[in-house]
């Protein structure tokens, strides 16, 4: 049985699908779910009372894509994980350029307070979150959550917590270090 307490939080692009280096995933067709990500957002949805994605989706904000095509990447991206038996609780995603300033953009933790309004029962001491990147870490940090940092090539941050080489990896680690 989920703890109805803890979240796991979710970055999208580098962690459930492939990122696209110097472009955006603009619509379903560019979407590359990554290998293992749904089965391991299925097998952690029975740990977490919650499972909630945040993500930076920019692209709106320089007009390369709208909203609605976000919606429709996230609707399938739920459809994925409902199929393989797990669930996806709410996506939030903040559109804002990185020069706006918008307090939702990571490492802003806005939309972990939309969540907790959303959800109240969430308690961020005893929540997770999985990035790829250094706005991740630094959100899971504001906020004093666990992290486990996506790494596949790229130099690892000397304070990440723990690491794993994809999302796939990360059910077996958590029941490693009794999470």
């Amino acid at each position: 049985m989920p703890d109805r307490n803890r979240a796991l939080f979710l970055d999208r692009d580098g962690v459930i699908n492939r990122r696209i280096v110097g472009d955006y995933v603009r619509n379903v067709s560019q979407l590359e779910l990554l290998p293992g990500a749904v089965d391991a957002i299925a097998r952690l949805s029975n740990v977490f009372g919650r499972v909630i994605v945040v993500t930076n989706q920019q692209g709106i904000g320089k007009g390369l894509m709208s909203d609605s095509d976000v919606a429709k990447v996230h609707d399938y991206i739920i459809q994925k994980v409902h199929e393989a038996g797990g669930r996806v609780d709410k996506i939030y995603y903040c559109p804002s350029l990185a020069s706006a300033g918008n307090p939702d953009r990571k490492p802003g933790i806005g939309m972990a307070l939309r969540a907790k309004r959303d959800f109240p029962e969430i308690d961020f001491g005893r929540s997770l979150m999985v990035g790829d990147g250094l706005s991740d870490m630094q959100f899971a940090e504001k906020l004093g959550m666990s992290f486990i940092f996506i790494v596949d090539e790229d130099p690892v941050p000397d304070r990440a917590e723990f690491v794993c080489k994809s999302l796939a990896d990360v059910p077996e680690l958590l029941k490693r270090i009794g999470f």
